[in-house]
């Protein structure tokens, strides 16, 4: 994708950490944007900012884990700027722990965000990409825990292998295509978001029900330190998808120094040896 000034952006998990990064990169070309974020107060807050700064941006509230509201997003774009050329499938919570004692409610709540969010997403955006004949981008935000299955991980890592096997076969099929849309796949490591804090937006239908152990809440505190300790900011990824959308990349790497354990995750499968531990 090479002209971005005047096209539209939909990007959801808008109102803050990568979302957010991501609409403000994408408005510093020009876009008009679409922000989708769960969260009332947080979106309200980052329309009115970005207006001030001077980007074309409405806010709609959208649960991407209902097909429905989805679906109300896509109209809503189209009722208000007549098309939509980028789409950032970003929304995403995460819970932690092992997976024999996850609930399916814990279940139900990550996939219904991590991977229905980006189902929904490819779904109902795609078919109205592909009917504009013209140039459009559709990035799916995975993890490297997509690439990779570290302990106490179990679920998240599910979701969002999940959204890199999805964005693989979306690649291929509008390759068939020869469609004038392209996607890529963002698989960052730990980037200062808050995403360690997803539970504030855990539906009350989907509420934790299990009592976590002392190993749980330890496993929780680490993983909240080791996300903001990264080194990478929201911005700089940003920067970096923004290269990838432009230079139609599909695999979007943020950090090299996780490559070697990627590697070895391909060399224990093709070696048929038990899976060795990305944690070290």
């Amino acid at each position: 994708m090479k002209e971005f000034r005047d096209k539209v952006a939909v990007i959801t998990g808008g109102a803050s950490g990568l979302g957010r990064a991501m609409a403000e990169r994408f408005a510093r070309e020009g876009m008009r944007i679409v922000l989708a974020d769960v969260e009332p107060n947080a979106l309200a807050q980052a329309e009115a900012e970005m207006k001030a700064a001077g980007a074309k941006v409405i806010g709609v509230r959208t649960d991407v884990s209902k097909a429905a509201e989805v679906e109300a997003l896509a109209q809503k774009t189209l009722a208000t700027f007549g098309g939509v050329h980028l789409v950032a499938n970003n929304a995403g919570v995460a819970e932690g722990g092992n997976v024999w004692d996850n609930t399916v409610a814990d279940w139900e709540w990550v996939l219904g965000v991590n991977l229905w969010g980006v189902i929904h997403g490819v779904r109902v955006f795609t078919p109205i990409m592909l009917q504009q004949q013209s140039e459009g981008h559709i990035i799916n935000t995975a993890s490297v825990a997509g690439l990779l299955s570290p302990p106490g991980m179990g679920i998240y890592s599910v979701s969002k292998h999940a959204v890199v096997a999805l964005s693989e076969c979306l690649h291929q099929d509008l390759a068939q295509k020869a469609a004038k849309v392209k996607c890529s796949v963002l698989c960052p490591a730990y980037v200062p978001t808050g995403i360690a804090d997803s539970g504030r937006n855990r539906p009350a239908a989907l509420s934790e029900t299990r009592h976590k152990s002392a190993a749980d809440l330890a496993l929780d505190a680490s993983l909240k330190k080791a996300v903001q300790s990264g080194k990478l900011t929201a911005a700089d990824v940003a920067q970096k998808v923004y290269e990838a959308v432009h230079d139609e990349r599909f695999y979007i790497l943020t950090h090299p120094k996780i490559k070697p354990s990627i590697q070895w995750r391909m060399e224990d499968i093709l070696q048929e040896r038990n899976p060795t531990n990305p944690m070290g």
